[in-house]
């Protein structure tokens, strides 16, 4: 009789080893994977930030033709205000509307700064020439190209995450300790459609 109560009790203390070791193997491979993804989105951050901190020099460059529209100016300028003031931490990127809100103002701001660059080409031919306002272009073809790149990075570790968030029986312990899918950039409405080119006008 004493022999089996130690087994059992010897059975239980193993089966609850077992799952408590199970537990932090995989507490500790969701940190960081978690941890990945934040790193990734720091980097996303950065480049955003670098296209932030290049506004104000185009838009200086822009305003030394004391004649353009500075209506242009103004949507870039406020554009580059509302994407600065919408942040987004690496504690809300489960939430997707957060980051919906986020790659919204970030878009608006890609095309009024697109707005001002084509109508400096066709309004201003002389001051698209300047050696200035041609090496902030290409600065900001540059961060826009490297927007894209940790973009596409961050959706790829944010999807590895997310894969083993929702496996089994990993989903068990992430629900237990309160991890949760990452949200993902989309692309944006309407980019399905191929663009219309025309030659007539």
């Amino acid at each position: 009789m004493r022999s089996t109560g130690a087994i059992v009790i010897l059975v239980i203390v193993l089966v609850v080893g077992f799952v408590g070791c199970s537990g932090c193997g995989t507490y500790n491979s969701l940190v960081s994977a978690d941890e990945v993804v934040n790193a990734q989105w720091a980097n996303v951050e950065s480049q955003y930030q670098r296209r932030a901190d290049l506004i104000p020099n185009l838009v200086n460059t822009v305003q030394g033709a004391a004649d353009f529209e500075s209506n242009t100016l103004q949507a870039v300028t406020e554009a580059r205000t509302r994407a600065v003031n919408v942040t987004l931490s690496a504690e809300d990127l489960d939430n997707p509307e957060a980051l919906q809100r986020f790659q919204e103002a970030q878009s608006q701001l890609g095309a009024a700064t697109g707005a001002l660059i084509n109508a400096v080409r066709e309004d201003y031919p002389e001051l698209g020439a300047t050696d200035a306002f041609r090496d902030l272009q290409v600065q900001l073809e540059g961060t826009e190209n490297r927007i894209a790149t940790e973009r596409r990075r961050y959706n790829e570790v944010a999807s590895g995450f997310n894969r083993t968030v929702r496996s089994f029986p990993t989903m068990l312990w992430a629900g237990l300790f309160g991890f949760d899918r990452r949200a993902l950039f989309e692309a944006e409405a309407g980019a399905e459609q191929a663009p219309t080119v025309d030659f007539d006008s």
